[in-house]
């Protein structure tokens, strides 16, 4: 199994749960974080680190032909890794535009198409994009993240029908905000705000997020594909 953004965040619990549920996991990121190490330690060998920075778009073939040398097959790819900016659009600077676009639309779908040609080769595979609801709701501040993320669902959608006939299903999962890295420039006041108008009164959790994709990536998903299933708490309920 390969998740990119795997050292740390939703990345990193998954790769560890994957690892819990018998899985050898490959966690893609541009260098090792401390938590990480800790991670690979403990698994005994079912956690794999491989450093690669995801904004090379030119070098995802060659990432590719590495993962199957040295893995085997892949079985499953999560499209994890992402960067957020915060700001209104009018103001935000074109280089974040680009970097945004890059790393959370681009890059996954060009590590997808040498993925999923493997996966085809093998006789099937699950695929596993993590969007957002903002991709859907939208959120003031977040206008071109909303859109890479947006964009994935989209993605998701057709590329299900496209693959779907030789054995590879893909799905997404949008959360919503989550108590992470991404979520610390939300004052209390927003967290409060958005937690009030939940149905489950909460924030869902990084854990609730990665069983979700933990149960697209195993065998009772067999006939999910397509699907972009939300875990908000029921804030979009």
């Amino acid at each position: 199994m390969i998740v990119t953004g795997g050292s740390r965040g939703l990345g990193l619990v998954l790769v560890q749960r994957l690892a819990d549920a018998g899985y050898r996991a490959v966690a893609i990121a541009r260098k090792e974080t401390n938590p990480l190490l800790s991670a690979i330690d403990d698994a005994a060998g079912a956690i794999e680190f491989v450093p690669f920075d995801l904004g090379d778009i030119a070098g995802i073939p060659a990432l590719v032909q590495r993962l199957r040398k040295s893995f085997g097959p892949i079985h499953g790819l999560v499209n994890n890794a992402a960067v957020q900016f915060h700001g209104a659009l009018a103001l935000m600077p074109s280089a974040q535009i680009e970097q945004l676009v890059r790393l959370n639309t681009l890059s996954p779908i060009v590590l997808t198409k040498y993925v999923v040609r493997a996966m085809m080769a093998d006789g099937g595979g699950r695929i596993v994009n993590v969007a957002s609801i903002i991709g859907t709701t939208g959120y003031s501040g977040l206008a071109a993240y909303g859109a890479t993320k947006a964009s994935m669902i989209g993605f998701t959608r057709s590329l299900a029908r496209e693959v779907g006939p030789m054995g590879v299903t893909v799905n997404a999962v949008a959360p919503g905000f989550m108590a992470t890295d991404m979520t610390d420039a939300l004052g209390d006041d927003q967290r409060r705000q958005i937690e009030r108008r939940s149905a489950l009164r909460r924030l869902p959790t990084i854990e609730d997020v990665a069983e979700t994709v933990l149960f697209l990536l195993g065998d009772a998903a067999t006939s999910i594909t397509g699907t972009v299933v939300t875990v908000d708490a029921g804030n979009t309920a």
